[in-house]
């Protein structure tokens, strides 16, 4: 087993975490999606220049989990309730901590770093006393679901998630305290 530790990134972590993203994104999109929809999505939302700006918003926290002086995943918290009112009306709790991002290298797929990075965002959660947690996960991903099952994570809705000109659809996932 992997030693992982997990800890807040910072403004200096910004690129090794974009290209984690880079790598770790596109294994979470369904088969046969278009990798130039892809690309475009990974250079509007996960550039290193969009994770400085993660990184300064105090209404988000990103996570790091480091193994032999890498870091192989990452999460990105986000405080306050969700944009879209139908989802807000789903995970209907206040205050709740949004878990935006939840992403792991292929290679450490399996040694305790996912296990590390949910427990470290549900300790900040339950620390700052929220009343919950909420996620959304693509519909066809089978193992992440079953990932989120495992902590008590329910579904409580649906949203669309757009990644280029595609347009997908995620389950809604909350978890009360």
């Amino acid at each position: 087993m992997t030693t992982v530790t997990v800890d807040r990134a910072g403004l200096w972590d910004a690129e090794e975490l974009s290209d984690v993203a880079a790598a770790t994104f596109p294994l979470a999109c369904p088969p046969g999606s278009d990798i130039d929809d892809i690309e475009v999505f990974l250079a509007e939302a996960l550039s290193g220049e969009r994770f400085g700006e993660y990184l300064s918003d105090p209404a988000r926290t990103v996570l790091k989990a480091v193994a032999d002086g890498e870091i192989v995943g990452y999460a990105i918290l986000h405080s306050g309730p969700p944009s879209d009112p139908a989802v807000a009306t789903a995970v209907a709790l206040d205050p709740v901590l949004e878990i935006s991002k939840m992403y792991v290298l292929p290679g450490h797929h399996g040694t305790g770093v996912s296990s590390a990075l949910m427990h470290a965002a549900l300790e900040q959660a339950r620390g700052a006393d929220y009343a919950g947690v909420w996620l959304g996960v693509n519909q066809e991903n089978l193992r992440a679901q079953r990932f989120y099952a495992k902590y008590g994570f329910e579904q409580v809705g649906t949203r669309t998630f757009t990644v280029g000109r595609q347009v997908y659809h995620d389950d809604v996932l909350r978890l009360e305290f």
